[in-house]
């Protein structure tokens, strides 16, 4: 059976942890990379060596040499700076454009071919850049936010209601930072709509939560930010599109007249399989969420001028 090759580029926690979890379904033969001397290459022989623990047979290696990602099929980037408490998604810019840019130059050289997921923040930014960098077309490059976005809708909503997080859908719209749009006509539970459920006020601190569910695990934290659901969203992505599953997802997609915007990547709901991005999918949104996600749309092309500004200073 051809086993796809999967790149994960950065072996922090995020990429080490959505690497064990792409072990785990055998979705891939592995290789991470990292510049960190002997990161990569430590963290890709413990997780070969769960393997006969977990009950998966992929081959997994670390490297910090570029040339060793040639001929991968997806290639996800999670390198970067993580954010720290009081750090907002437009401080990160300055610091991770110019690594995400150089990682572009590198995953255009020898992985031409391949899919890549950017998860490195800001998110929106940065997928941008990958796009324009590698100057692949648009429909191999994505950005994980929304699938993560909305996991965390869906468990605050589980958690508020006594259900189980399997029979909650929630779908988050927009820039991946506090101007997402939680999409309320979206969110079901058990196919009952979500507003016939829980009370206005109540929802609205779902959606505020949501907002910021990034940045409250950061707090908590203190020395770090989300590792375990975000590895697992990434896992989700590189899994729709390997298996060709045509799943409905939420990510930073590459707009061209949909929803009336153009020459942006910005989140919305989109079909993922065996050809990345195969069809953005357009959902009636409310007046106010429609001005929610404008505000958002202008957010994230200010952040996007930023970073065309960086990387050309």
């Amino acid at each position: 059976m051809h086993l796809p090759k999967i790149a994960m580029i950065g072996a922090g926690q995020v990429g080490s942890t959505a690497a064990h979890l792409i072990a785990k379904k055998e979705l891939g033969n592995l290789v991470l990379l990292d510049i960190d001397a002997g990161m990569a290459q430590g963290k890709a022989l413990d997780i070969a060596e769960a393997g006969p623990v977990d009950g998966f047979d992929v081959a997994v290696t670390g490297t910090d040499d570029y040339a060793e990602i040639a001929g991968s099929e997806v290639v996800v980037i999670t390198a970067g700076l993580a954010r720290k408490p009081g750090m907002d998604r437009a401080e990160l810019l300055r610091n991770n454009v110019e690594i995400v840019a150089g990682i572009a130059r590198e995953v255009a050289r020898h992985a031409p071919e391949a899919y890549v997921i950017v998860v490195t923040n800001p998110l929106d930014a940065m997928v941008c850049t990958v796009k324009e960098v590698t100057g692949f077309p648009a429909h191999r490059v994505m950005g994980m936010a929304g699938v993560l976005d909305s996991a965390r809708m869906r468990r605050f909503i589980a958690e508020e209601l006594g259900v189980s997080g399997k029979d909650v859908t929630a779908m988050v719209l927009g820039g991946h930072g506090d101007r997402m749009v939680p999409v309320r006509g979206s969110s079901t539970v058990g196919g009952i709509p979500i507003t016939e459920l829980l009370p206005a006020d109540r929802l609205d601190a779902i959606v505020e939560r949501t907002r910021h569910g990034g940045g409250e695990v950061v707090e908590l934290l203190k020395t770090g930010s989300a590792y375990y659901a975000p590895g697992a969203s990434i896992t989700e992505m590189v899994e729709s599109i390997v298996r060709d599953q045509g799943r409905i997802r939420p990510v930073a997609a590459h707009l061209q007249g949909e929803y009336g915007v153009s020459d942006l990547y910005i989140g919305v709901p989109a079909i993922i399989g065996a050809g990345g991005v195969e069809r953005v999918v357009e959902i009636r949104l409310t007046q106010a969420e429609r001005e929610q996600f404008d505000a958002s749309v202008e957010a994230v092309r200010n952040l996007i001028a930023e970073a065309r500004a960086a990387r050309q200073s």
